[in-house]
């Protein structure tokens, strides 16, 4: 195993209390867009010892260097699959034959970057909350890897990568409505389990690119780098440093410290927004007025002719009105300045889950009729596509859409 936690997690912490870091810019540098973490924070274990005493190891694999060199052939740089600010993940695949008794299984292995600022205590975290965290919206850790001053993880591989590039790459296909309701609920799905765990998670970085989708693009959240323990009994908030992403944070969190399970909610607010728009949360290419995602569209979310107008014009307006009105008035909500007007997120779930049931069909034609666009250019357009939502389009439904209007 070797020495996991003595001087150098010293180091780290007494230079965590000394340097305040602020909340980083989604438009820093590429590769380390992750904020940096709470090092001195209580609520994480300081040491692998304190994670063993929970029985956090008991559940997942502790593999030794030598083996996870092997599955990734020495890290191998055309075995990479993405970097941040943890460091660099690379794809791997295990079996029998590097363990008697492993399960077949493609795997990606997270590697801490040794010159990052986030580092022993945020691998330390996610061991000791994704060991012991099991549901189908959450990313597996299937083991970890400490020796000497290596730290790794080893999950499960998503096979389809990360919302955030199905969102955001241009070469990428745009997803389809039914496909994005779906990953918004499995996505509302895993934080709600967070919250209503018996000592509630707060996931406190909840953004795009750490929603990792499989190859039926269910949704997992990955990354529990920056997780905390929410606030107990008469606790009404977690204070702490300022951590995540600039654009996703919760106003009052970034204003006071202060950290509910509410912060989440406005950070989904956000990444909904972001699945209804197609728009980053923060975009300086775009016009002033218009760099802000929430700033730009939350005024337009409670207006029913100016919200079909902000809809992802990729989706080329196959979507349900009825279900985007809805869709758009949980962002207005998630999104309230107020962290009290915001919803729980299992009433979130719950408003989402009639949605996925809702198709394109025949209420395409009220799109054009609330814009003032005339029925028969209508009708010639999607011609043959009003049952059963067999659209023209090849990229109309990844998903499992069942094209019922309600």
């Amino acid at each position: 195993m070797g020495n996991c936690g003595t001087r150098e997690e010293s180091a780290v912490v007494a230079n965590a209390q000394v340097q305040q870091l602020p909340i980083r810019s989604i438009n820093s540098d590429k590769r380390y867009n992750r904020s940096f973490s709470d090092l001195s924070d209580p609520s994480t274990p300081s040491h692998i010892e304190d994670s063993r005493k929970n029985s956090v190891f008991d559940t997942v694999i502790a593999f030794t260097l030598f083996e996870l060199e092997t599955i990734t052939k020495s890290f191998r740089n055309d075995y990479i699959l993405g970097e941040g600010g943890f460091g660099t993940v690379y794809k791997g695949y295990i079996d029998e034959n590097v363990r008697v008794g492993l399960k077949s299984l493609p795997v990606a292995v997270k590697v801490l970057n040794k010159q990052g600022l986030q580092g022993h205590r945020e691998w330390l975290t996610e061991v000791n909350f994704l060991g012991q965290l099991r549901h189908p919206n959450l990313v597996k850790l299937i083991g970890y890897c400490c020796e000497d001053d290596h730290r790794l993880l080893v999950y499960e591989f998503m096979f389809r990568g990360s919302l955030e590039n199905h969102l955001f790459r241009k070469a990428a296909v745009p997803l389809s409505w039914a496909t994005r309701m779906m990953i918004a609920l499995g996505a509302a799905k895993g934080l709600a389990f967070l919250h209503n765990a018996e000592r509630p998670v707060i996931y406190r970085d909840f953004k795009t690119s750490n929603i990792l989708l499989d190859s039926d693009y269910a949704a997992k959240l990955s990354d529990f780098g920056l997780a905390k323990a929410g606030p107990q009994g008469d606790e009404t908030h977690v204070s702490t440093r300022v951590m995540g992403t600039y654009g996703y944070a919760a106003p009052e969190y970034v204003m006071t410290g202060h950290l509910t399970a509410r912060s989440d909610v406005y950070s989904f607010g956000v990444v909904l927004l972001e699945l209804l728009t197609g728009r980053k949360s923060v975009d300086k290419t775009r016009p002033s007025k218009e760099q802000s995602l929430v700033d730009w569209a939350r005024p337009k979310l409670n207006d029913k002719r100016k919200l079909l107008q902000i809809i992802d014009p990729r989706l080329e307006d196959q979507y349900p009105v009825k279900a985007a009105q809805k869709a758009c008035s949980l962002a207005y909500y998630c999104l309230s300045q107020n962290p009290k007007a915001r919803p729980l997120m299992s009433d979130v779930v719950e408003t989402l889950e009639p949605l996925q049931s809702s198709g394109a069909g025949e209420v395409l034609t009220k799109v054009h009729t609330s814009l003032g666009l005339p029925e028969q250019r209508i009708h010639r357009r999607f011609a043959g596509n009003v049952a059963g939502c067999r659209s023209p389009n090849p990229n109309c439904s990844p998903g499992p859409a069942a094209c019922r209007v309600r």
